[in-house]
C-alpha cells in the first residue's frame, strides 16, 4: 500500500527535474562573469557599464524633470506676486483719488461755511448799525 504509481512518480520526477532547472538557470547568470571565459566577463562589464549609464541618465532626466517642474512653479508664483502687487498699486491708487476727492470736497465745504459764516456776520453787522442807526442807546447823544 506504501507503493507510488508509475504516473505520480513520473510527475514528482518531472518537478524535480524543473526545479532543478530553474534553480541552475537562476544562478547561472551569477556564475558567468566570475568564472566565464574573458570574453564572458568583458560582456558581463558591459552590460554592467550600459546599466549604470542607464540608470544614470534616467536619474538625470528625473532631475531635469524636477528643475523644469520647481522653474514652471517658480514662474506661477512670480507672475501671481507681480499680478498681486499690480492689484494692490491700482487699488491704492484708486484709494488715494478717493481721498483727495472727499478731502476736496471737505475743503470747498468748509470754505463755503467760512464764506456763509462771514457773510452772516457782516449781515448781522449791517442789521445792527442800522438798528443802532436808527435806535440809538445813547439817547443824550453824548457817546460818538
Amino acid at each position: 500500500s506504501l507503493e507510488t504509481p508509475d504516473v505520480h512518480q513520473h510527475n514528482h520526477q518531472r518537478t524535480l527535474i524543473m526545479q532543478r532547472r530553474e534553480h541552475y538557470r537562476y544562478h547561472q547568470v551569477w556564475r558567468k562573469p566570475f568564472y566565464g571565459t574573458s570574453n564572458e566577463r568583458e560582456e558581463y562589464r558591459k552590460e554592467l557599464r550600459e546599466q549604470l549609464k542607464r540608470q544614470m541618465e534616467e536619474k538625470c532626466a528625473a532631475i531635469k524633470l524636477q528643475l523644469a517642474n520647481k522653474i514652471k512653479e517658480a514662474e506661477t508664483l512670480r507672475e501671481a506676486d507681480r499680478l498681486d502687487l499690480a492689484s494692490e498699486r491700482e487699488q491704492r491708487i484708486q484709494h488715494s483719488k478717493a481721498m483727495a476727492v472727499y478731502r476736496d470736497e471737505n475743503k470747498r465745504l468748509m470754505e463755503q461755511s467760512w464764506r456763509d459764516r462771514a457773510l452772516t456776520r457782516s449781515q448781522e453787522a449791517l442789521n445792527e448799525r442800522e438798528l443802532l442807526r436808527l435806535n440809538p442807546i445813547n439817547w443824550s447823544g453824548t457817546l460818538k
